[in-house]
């Protein structure tokens, strides 16, 4: 035998020993001991260690005797298999026919006797021309045997079943011919056929994917065999790839043979064109959509792997960052699970029409539906897929119903997807044509539905996220409009306060000089307020160290006007916080004021501030009207509340806001009729603690 040929072959066998390996390694990992489990599991094993052997053979490693063995031992597991199988189909009780008795029995009878001759012939016991002649037809009886019961196999399953059988009756129906034929040939002319015993390995090789598939799909093997579609893409892919190649090395070699002078060069020009149209294959799109499409229609029961394309489809859908990306991910994810190149998708905000808000991979489908549409209403009543090439085809399944006009003069538009959300139609995706021919029916529907309202569910969450963040901005802009405008009313109070003692003192020279101070530091203040409005938000400053006695000393003086002065008792210098200046002194001077305005004019007000237990404390004290123990806890600090008749009801919330943003905190002691005391908590500058420590 030529040693080209003989390569072939031990690769041949070497490939059907690693696709039994593999058939048996599924088996044992999923052992559930069942009896057709164990037989399944010593069929495959008995192949992949004939197949072992017969590399080795081929290479010179072993005899041939051994591989004989084995082979006859292979035979016997599969046909042991089918027996069982058989026996699996008779109603309970019964026993097989007389028929398939005698054949069980004379099958029995000829693996033992095989294997004695087998075995006689190793220790040369027997005259080898017997021994060969004998070995052969019987390997020629036993593919007969084969043949009957694959045949008796497929004829015993009810017709509804056979999808699940079908596929180990072709793979084992076509290696007992494909043996039958090897060894009758090697019986009749006392020779065996090299170049058909070379290829057998290959045959092997083919089978064992189709005894997979069947052992997948039947239903009391399902439990000890996993196939994936991801699997079989892949190793239908390679297993084309490989015999492609064995094709175009074949013509090339006979180019080369025959092409004379011109061969080596014709044969490298023939090869070189090969490589690339398998590359080219390989990376084709359509190619790779059409054989998913295929494998899954003829191989599986379900076009869907659900927890694969479950599990592709979230991944596609919660990459990245969320926004605009999250619309254009969800046309993907969907477009993806029919193999579809592009899509786009509509959205409806508020009250306005749908109008496109992303796409993927189709930029020029532009246009817009109305909310009351007769074509929104119904995919909003329906809750259809709606398919565009099947509107055209059957008018009648839609009714009245007519694609919108942007739609229909889209060449390439093939479903209309509705975004369920609850009852409400959130948007809807138009996609492309499938890559793969996939067929639109009742299970792409349901897996398209469920897909989208997941989809949908995400493109909620986006849209409310997005509200939020409106929200929360317009929420920002009209707290520090609130402050602003409560600010400017204490100045207004504070200027009007001003005015009406002005009848009285404007000639005092000492009233002149307090106006002046007031009116310039009512200005200053305005100032602050308009620079703060320009900001835009209601956030503090960076903050500085600044003595407490400072802060008390301003928020004093800001309340000049008042015609009853508050008493002050001031910390030492050293005595410093960290805070924003002028919105804790106009938090301070707020309180002051309140205190001021509760207190008649024989009464009396006073702030201090103290260092008590590392924290920087501040009193203020009144003989004023007071409040009660419900109107604190309901009312005094909550916003837009106000026993003023011209209050915002913004000023006590306030400062309870800036203290607790500094660290601190307030407290109120109030009493009805007696008076009350508010207790500001804050805080010491950490640096200047560290310092004194120091």
């Amino acid at each position: 035998m030529p040693a080209t040929l003989l390569l072939l072959a031990a690769l041949g066998y070497g490939l059907a020993t690693l696709a039994f390996l593999g058939l048996s390694g599924l088996i044992v990992a999923s052992w559930r001991r069942r009896p057709q489990s164990r037989l399944l599991g010593l069929a495959a094993a008995s192949t992949a260690a004939w197949g072992g052997l017969a590399t080795l053979t081929t290479l010179g490693r072993l005899p041939p005797d051994l591989q004989f063995l084995v082979e006859v031992a292979r035979y016997g597991a599969w046909l042991g298999l089918l027996f069982y199988i058989l026996n699996l189909r008779l109603p309970a009780g019964a026993a097989l026919p007389a028929a398939l008795r005698i054949l069980r029995g004379f099958a029995a009878l000829l693996v033992t006797g095989l294997l004695l001759t087998g075995s006689l012939a190793m220790v040369g016991n027997s005259p080898p021309m017997l021994s060969e002649w004998a070995s052969n037809l019987g390997l020629v009886l036993l593919t007969v045997a084969g043949l009957v019961l694959v045949e008796q196999v497929y004829r015993s399953t009810r017709a509804q079943d056979r999808w699940a059988i079908k596929f180990l009756c072709l793979g084992l129906g076509g290696l007992f011919a494909y043996d039958f034929y090897l060894y009758a040939n090697a019986a009749l002319f006392q020779a065996m056929d090299a170049r058909i015993w070379a290829a057998r390995g290959y045959v092997a090789a083919l089978v064992a994917p189709l005894i997979a598939v069947s052992a997948a799909r039947n239903p009391e093997w399902s439990a000890p065999v996993g196939l994936s579609r991801t699997m079989v893409f892949h190793t239908t892919s390679l297993l084309g790839a490989g015999i492609y190649l064995l094709l175009m090395a074949g013509a090339g070699y006979y180019i080369r043979l025959f092409g004379g002078e011109w061969g080596d060069v014709i044969q490298t020009v023939f090869v070189f064109a090969a490589a690339m149209l398998l590359l080219l294959l390989l990376v084709s799109g359509t190619l790779r959509a059409r054989l998913r499409v295929f494998l899954s229609k003829h191989f599986f029961s379900y076009r869907y792997d659900y927890r694969e394309e479950w599990l592709n489809f979230t991944r596609t859908l919660t990459e990245g960052r969320p926004g605009e990306q999250l619309c254009e991910r969800a046309v993907e994810a969907l477009a993806r699970l029919l193999e579809s190149p592009g899509g786009a998708l509509w959205m409806r905000e508020g009250d306005a029409a749908y109008q496109r808000a992303s796409h993927w991979n189709w930029a020029d489908l532009q246009g817009a539906e109305a909310a009351d549409s007769p074509f929104v209403l119904w995919l909003a009543a329906r809750q259809w897929v709606v398919d565009l090439d099947e509107m055209q085809s059957r008018p009648d399944l839609y009714g009245d119903l007519a694609a919108p006009a942007w739609i229909r003069e889209a060449n390439d538009a093939w479903l209309v997807v509705p975004l369920m959300l609850h009852d409400e139609l959130l948007g809807f995706v138009v996609l492309k044509h499938s890559l793969g021919n996939v067929t639109f029916n009742w299970e792409v529907s349901d897996l398209l539905k469920v897909a989208a309202r997941q989809a949908a569910a995400h493109l909620s969450q986006m849209r409310a996220s997005n509200q939020l963040i409106v929200a929360r901005q317009f929420e920002s802009f009209n707290r520090t409009t609130t402050f602003v405008i409560h600010d400017l009313k204490n100045l207004v109070a504070q200027l009007s306060l001003l005015l009406a003692n002005a009848e009285k003192h404007k000639h005092n020279p000492e009233f002149q000089a307090d106006m002046l101070d007031t009116v310039e530091s009512a200005v200053a203040r305005m100032n602050k307020v308009l620079a703060q409005l320009r900001r835009g938000s209601g956030e503090m400053l960076a903050a500085e160290s600044i003595p407490l006695a400072d802060i008390l000393r301003d928020a004093a003086a800001s309340k000049q006007a008042f015609k009853l002065c508050p008493t002050l008792d001031l910390p030492d210098a050293g005595l410093k916080i960290r805070a924003e200046r002028e919105r804790l002194t106009r938090a301070i001077g707020h309180l002051l004021q309140n205190a001021l305005e509760a207190t008649p004019s024989t009464g009396r007000v006073t702030m201090r501030g103290f260092a008590q237990d590392s924290r920087a404390i501040v009193e203020i004290d009144d003989t004023g009207c007071g409040m009660d123990d419900e109107f604190i806890r309901t009312r005094l600090f909550a916003p837009f509340d106000s026993t003023k008749g011209a209050g915002m009801g913004i000023g006590a919330y306030e400062c309870r806001e800036t203290l607790r943003a500094l660290g601190g905190d307030i407290e109120v002691d109030s009493t009805p009729g007696q008076g009350t005391r508010f207790r500001l908590s804050l805080p010491l500058d950490d640096n200047e603690t560290r310092g004194d420590i120091a």
